[in-house]
């Protein structure tokens, strides 16, 4: 798969958002101090569009036409409500740069659901050896061989089937909302849409699960506006830029550069312990997902 624009339209933009995205892991373990994982994707969705919507009314971008809500209301649950609760589940159980680390699985699953739902893409020997290699890259990150606990177990898995919703999210979000057409939604008007559907969706499940649990603090204050502000606001401006100049797969490899980001700022702010099998588990990772994309050619042998 090739990009449709020169890399130098969506490229800063694409490392702007790493750097965003990479420490919202951060920002959640933060919010979690205090907050209810609802709560804490409640309260990302709520700033989120609230930015949205002031930067809509600064620069008169007028939201999705009606015929585009009923795709933004499908997309908003894989690639906010349901994963970013998830997320923040997980992060209960796992550290924020393990949580960071199996978010770099993405393009896996964003090159997977690409194969199995959108037929034109056909699966080529190279990229069946690349999800294998990325899915071997997902076993050792997690340490497989040394067992699971409960907790960890369930942590995994939150961000496993988070992730599995991203991958979904992509290609439908590219072929229905935000491709070349001329009846595409323009990035500004669908990060708007999906804030506000994201929000209604998750209000349901915080009034059965709750908001907080402990007093909010300052601390988890100024996390939380930095998570919805940035995280949720400016960055789903990014990350559909990315989407409409280049292509699904291009905009999910952006969580290649997320990850590192999450590594480095659990261990420098929270004092996350990093393993060896994790930045070895995410380098075969970023290897398979590299050979599925044809970045990394492999032989051929003579028959």
């Amino acid at each position: 798969m090739t990009t449709s624009a020169p890399a130098r339209s969506w490229l800063p933009a694409y490392l702007l958002l790493a750097l965003i995205w990479g420490n919202s892991f951060f920002f959640v373990m933060i919010g979690l101090e205090s907050l209810t994982p609802a709560g804490v994707v409640l309260t990302r969705l709520l700033l989120g569009m609230v930015t949205m919507i002031l930067v809509s009314a600064f620069t008169r971008t007028a939201f999705p036409e009606r015929r585009h809500w009923k795709g933004i209301f499908i997309i908003a649950i894989p690639m906010a409500s349901l994963s970013w609760f998830l997320f923040a589940f997980s992060e209960q159980y796992i550290s924020s740069a393990l949580a960071g680390i199996i978010n770099g699985a993405t393009p896996l699953t964003t090159l997977a659901a690409i194969l199995v739902a959108f037929p034109e893409e056909k699966p080529t020997r190279q990229r069946v050896i690349g999800l294998l290699v990325g899915f071997l890259g997902v076993l050792v990150v997690v340490g497989v061989w040394q067992g699971l606990g409960g907790g960890t177990l369930l942590g995994v898995g939150a961000c496993v089937v988070a992730v599995i919703g991203y991958g979904i999210a992509y290609p439908y979000t590219r072929r229905h909302l935000a491709t070349g057409r001329s009846d595409a939604v323009a990035p500004l008007a669908l990060s708007t849409g999906l804030m506000v559907m994201a929000t209604i969706q998750i209000t349901p499940v915080v009034l059965v699960t709750g908001y907080s649990h402990d007093p909010i603090t300052w601390r988890v204050v100024l996390a939380m506006l930095a998570l919805g502000i940035l995280g949720s606001g400016v960055a789903y401006i990014l990350n559909f830029r990315v989407i409409s100049r280049s292509d699904a797969t291009t905009a999910s490899t952006v969580t290649f550069a997320i990850t590192v980001v999450a590594v480095i700022s659990g261990a420098l702010f929270l004092s996350e312990d990093v393993t060896w099998n994790q930045p070895v588990g995410a380098l075969i990772v970023i290897i398979g997902v590299s050979i599925a994309q044809g970045l990394l050619t492999m032989p051929r042998f003579a028959r």
